[in-house]
């Protein structure tokens, strides 16, 4: 009965690929389990409109929610990372470094941008989950460091967007240094009486979370956030206890006092030009 065989060659009949969904057109919630048309996530500036989950965004996302068509100049590109240590585990430092750099991830995990908020002049940090987990190595504490020291120089605010696994352990000690490093290039700022803003975002933990996250003049968190030192899963397991519900969650440090705000992605960038404003007219 060949005469019911399909003949068109490009018409595929294979039954494993029937009911796919094409990559790219849906994201499902990790929050809510929902499955999204993606355009109407990025519409929403990626928060999930059934539950309001705040999707993890990249630099470049970060910065047209900020400056929109705006002009903005990125800084400190030219400092890139190396293997001082000659770290090698299951997979070698130097093979994960040209990796990112076959991405052309030339900020490594943090992108440094001077632009105007408000009106206002101001230097924007934003880091880079997607780099090694926003991981703070050599370069992050330098470029950190050079940010402050500009809006020491220039006169102008200082913007920190966090969201970091910690610190970098491929280059040990060398990057537990930076936390003092950065913490005190903040300390000359705050005797500039220049504000720092710190945004937490999902998530900051470890080193950044122990040393210039926690250290703004105003510290907002994106709502969901995870912010904590070590995660829960490792304190539960240390203490032996179980952990409060929502606990190293935005709100949960909003109502405890580590946080000073809570502010959805869609309203941050008022939020941080009426701050900028109140504390630097």
């Amino acid at each position: 009965m060949s005469w019911f065989k399909r003949k068109d060659d490009n018409i595929t009949t294979n039954q494993s690929d029937r009911g796919k969904i094409p990559a790219g057109l849906w994201v499902k919630c990790d929050q809510c389990g929902e499955i999204i048309y993606q355009k109407e996530v990025a519409a929403s500036g990626m928060v999930c409109p059934k539950c309001a989950h705040h999707f993890p965004i990249p630099p470049e996302v970060r910065l047209e929610q900020l400056f929109g068509e705006g002009p903005y100049e990125f800084l400190f590109r030219n400092i890139q990372p190396d293997d001082p240590l000659e770290f090698s585990a299951v997979k070698s430092y130097k093979d994960q470094l040209k990796r990112q750099a076959d991405k052309k991830k030339i900020d490594e995990a943090v992108v440094v941008v001077e632009g105007k908020l408000g009106g206002k002049k101001t230097i924007v940090a934003i880091m880079d989950f997607s780099f090694l987990g926003g991981s703070m190595g050599s370069v992050v504490g330098e470029k950190l460091t050079l940010a402050v020291e500009a809006a020491v120089e220039k006169k102008e605010p200082l913007v920190i967007f966090s969201c970091s696994g910690g610190a970098r352990m491929m280059e040990g000690a060398l990057s537990l240094m930076q936390m003092a490093k950065v913490s005190a290039a903040l300390a000359r700022l705050d005797h500039a009486r220049i504000p720092f803003i710190s945004v937490l975002t999902h998530p900051t933990t470890g080193g950044v979370t122990a040393s210039f996250a926690m250290l703004g003049d105003v510290n907002i968190a994106e709502p969901g956030a995870l912010i904590g030192f070590a995660g829960p899963r490792v304190i539960q397991q240390t203490i032996k206890a179980d952990l409060p519900k929502g606990f190293q969650r935005s709100e949960y440090l909003l109502a405890h006092g580590m946080v000073d705000r809570v502010v959805p992605r869609n309203q941050l960038k008022n939020e941080l030009v009426t701050i900028l404003n109140l504390l630097y007219a």
